[in-house]
């Protein structure tokens, strides 16, 4: 029988991106022993050693890196081939795969992937959800949904909704320790960090005017900080200090007084909800058709009180 290189590849880049064949096996519904052996028989046809396996994971050898290379960039020229040939079909259909923030993802974007499914019910849906950015094309998602800067200029991105940052505290916390008047008053404050990737801990900018030509620094130190944003929010609603989070997070506590607006003056950078996907000139009808449902699903949030004092 003729090997079936376009399986091939499909498999080896589903047993890269998990690094693991067990994993691997459960996604394409395989026992163990029979992916252990495809993986075996690909490696036989190519005469090279295309990983290295250990008790619990696997690691691409130089081979496998090349492989790995290669066969991700052919597959995607098949799928955008495939997409345009059948660009003209009325409704969309086919394999779209998305990835999104862990815990948004989970309570905002899974109910609209729900919705989306039920409009567009030829469409399978596969959704991940990750605590980092995402590489689109090793990784094979055809659009990721991220709050904040585009980690990757190469890309296409659509702006889902503006979101701007503000400082905030809870009422308790501002009775016991006061209002700051300034930024140089930050330091004698608990300030709350929501450590995100790799950005810098505890360092906040902010910005004066419109444009971020004018910019200060400013280094904060508190007792509490997290990797997790409903951690940190917690924190803030128990009066544990100052926080930096966005109108999407803070507007229904601030409407209720949970929560008051700290020098509302001082601008941060945004953390604007984008969706980004790959420079194609073929989009295909179903990543298209998701991303104006998720534009429509969203609307500007109500402007966020701008004083400091309960209304």
């Amino acid at each position: 029988m003729k090997p079936d290189h376009t399986a091939d590849m499909e498999f080896f880049v589903l047993v890269a991106r998990h690094g693991s064949l067990a994993a691997a096996a459960r996604a394409l519904d395989l026992t163990p022993p029979a992916a252990t052996r495809r993986l075996a028989q690909l490696e036989a046809r190519l005469g090279v050693r295309l990983v290295n396996r250990t008790t619990r994971r696997i690691s691409l050898t130089g081979e496998g890196e090349t492989y790995l290379s290669h066969a991700t960039r052919i597959l995607a020229s098949i799928r955008e081939m495939e997409d345009a040939v059948a660009s003209g079909r009325a409704a969309p259909r086919g394999l779209l795969r998305v990835n999104a923030t862990l815990g948004f993802g989970r309570t905002t974007i899974a109910p609209i992937v729900s919705a989306f499914a039920r409009r567009y019910p030829q469409v399978e849906v596969q959704m991940e959800v990750t605590d980092r950015p995402v590489d689109l094309v090793e990784s094979g998602y055809d659009l990721a949904i991220r709050f904040g800067a585009l980690p990757d200029k190469r890309l296409n991105a659509r702006r889902v909704m503006s979101n701007r940052r503000f400082l905030c505290a809870s009422p308790l916390y501002l009775q016991r320790h006061g209002m700051p008047s300034n930024l140089a008053d930050l330091a004698r404050h608990r300030c709350i960090v929501h450590r995100q990737n790799d950005e810098a801990h505890g360092v906040w900018r902010f910005y004066s005017g419109e444009g971020e030509e004018h910019s200060e620094v400013v280094k904060v130190h508190g007792a509490l900080s997290s990797n997790d944003g409903d951690i940190v929010l917690g924190w803030a609603l128990d009066g544990h200090g100052i926080l930096v989070r966005s109108e999407w997070d803070l507007a229904k506590y601030v409407d209720s007084g949970r929560l008051h607006i700290v020098l509302p003056q001082y601008r941060l950078p945004s953390a604007d909800l984008f969706v980004y996907y790959l420079n194609r000139r073929n989009q295909a009808a179903r990543t298209r058709a998701f991303i104006d449902f998720l534009v429509e699903h969203f609307r500007q949030p109500a402007d966020m009180p701008r004083h400091g004092e309960p209304s």
